[in-house]
């Protein structure tokens, strides 16, 4: 079977390359076996290639984060997936062509759902609604800042905040984002810059900002500070930037500000298994329901993963890069 390697660190459309390897064999006690669909490059992933991700791996290595799979035969004592099910994991390594898991840890989704879509629900998805819930505790009317809020996770945030009727002021690099954004249900949205604070107050009419959602890092997290009402908490997801988050000492000592970090493990570490699958099915079927979706822009065939990589890098695309190992 055909699987993505690297076995160097580097950039990651020179250290990744398709490979033959023996087939995962048959399914064991408490294991499931099933042939990966679809799978997307994401952000962490080329981190992952690049050697810059919190995980390294003894090398060689599969990167892949998340992908929809679909089962072809499942061990002895596992009955919540049968064969036919569509799933996804909640493991990593997930380049390739079939892969044989922890039956626990796949989570059975609705057979009607795009598969594209499906592909992308691992991660983004739970991240956005975690964000929104587990950080601080927002009631109806509430604001919310991020920046990036034209990516993946910045849309669904978006959306879900629509939905739990929290207003979001959304931070993006180019003003040509603001109508596809508030199509989507933004509330405001600002061009990032130095005068940040200013546009965010003239936006709200100077309402309190008690979270901010931040991607980027460097001086972005202590423009995002310079935004947020006292006693506010800045959370960092993300480093676009490549740089640590700068949180100034005014919003610390004289704002009584927060600087937290997130990383949707922890957050689901802090749920049972049957927890976590109900999240997962409700997120499921806002995605089948068109409520939440993420454009992509092209998908490759596995033999493709460097062009895939390389395509995954460049700046201002219209959506996510997605591979299909059996295409």
């Amino acid at each position: 079977m055909k699987r993505v390697d690297i076995d160097r660190y580097g950039a990651p459309e020179d250290v990744a390359r398709c490979v033959e390897v023996a087939d995962v064999g048959a399914p064991g006690a408490g294991e499931v076996v099933f042939d990966v669909l679809y799978f997307p490059i994401n952000p962490a992933d080329v981190s992952f290639c690049r050697g810059t991700y919190r995980l390294r791996p003894p090398l060689p290595a599969t990167p892949g984060a998340e992908c929809v799979g679909r089962v072809s035969a499942v061990g002895a004592g596992v009955s919540h997936v049968k064969p036919g099910d569509l799933v996804i994991n909640l493991q990593r390594e997930n380049w390739a062509e079939r892969r044989r898991v922890r039956g626990d840890d796949v989570i059975a989704i609705p057979p009607d759902l795009d598969l594209r879509q499906a592909a992308m629900l691992r991660i983004n998805p739970p991240t956005a609604l975690l964000l929104l819930s587990d950080v601080v505790d927002l009631k109806p009317g509430d604001w919310v800042i991020q920046n990036v809020a034209n990516s993946a996770v910045g849309r669904l945030v978006i959306r879900l905040a629509r939905a739990l009727s929290i207003r979001t002021m959304n931070v993006v690099r180019r003003d040509s984002l603001f109508d596809e954004l508030k199509a989507l249900g933004a509330d405001a949205c600002v061009v990032d810059g130095p005068d940040l604070a200013e546009a965010v107050k003239a936006k709200t009419g100077g309402a309190p900002i008690r979270l901010a959602l931040d991607a980027v890092s460097g001086q972005a997290t202590a423009r995002l500070s310079a935004c947020l009402a006292d006693g506010g908490v800045v959370c960092n997801y993300g480093s676009m930037s490549g740089e640590d988050p700068v949180m100034p000492r005014a919003g610390l000592i004289g704002g009584g500000q927060k600087l937290v970090g997130f990383i949707l493990g922890r957050g689901l570490a802090t749920r049972t298994l049957d927890q976590v699958r109900v999240m997962y099915g409700e997120l499921a079927h806002q995605l089948r329901d068109g409520y939440l979706s993420a454009p992509v822009e092209k998908v490759y065939a596995i033999e493709e993963i460097r062009a895939a990589l390389a395509h995954a890098q460049r700046g201002e695309r219209s959506g996510k890069i997605l591979v299909a190992p059996h295409r």
